[in-house]
């Protein structure tokens, strides 16, 4: 990954906390853990969790009908690109899997 596309991904990443934390209603606690971003920074997935766990599917489905609104607000922030990516979001199936493996070492 190039020092550009980290700072761009980073970026993305804070701003998708901030743009949830305003947008999304409280029942659920949406958190952004992680971010990718392709070499042509056309793309990115924003990775997200829920909490409660029955929330996911409603917060993702929130999150991508929300999605025109989102651009419009990483394009007002990141005006030094050229091109705001196309974004999508999923569940972090990667952090659910290591909060499992830390809930079964707790139980050792």
């Amino acid at each position: 990954m190039t020092l550009r596309q980290e700072k761009v991904r980073e970026l993305i990443k804070e701003l998708s906390a901030e743009f949830i934390q305003y947008q999304a209603n409280k029942k659920s606690m949406i958190t952004v853990t992680d971010c990718n971003v392709s070499s042509d920074l056309k793309k990115s997935t924003i990775f997200i969790t829920a909490f409660p766990v029955e929330n996911e599917t409603e917060a993702i489905d929130f999150l991508k009908r929300k999605r025109g609104e989102f651009r419009e607000f990483i394009k007002s922030k990141m005006n030094f690109m050229r091109s705001v990516p196309f974004f999508d979001f999923e569940i972090d199936r990667g952090e659910k899997n290591r909060q499992r493996i830390d809930e079964i070492s707790n139980k050792i």
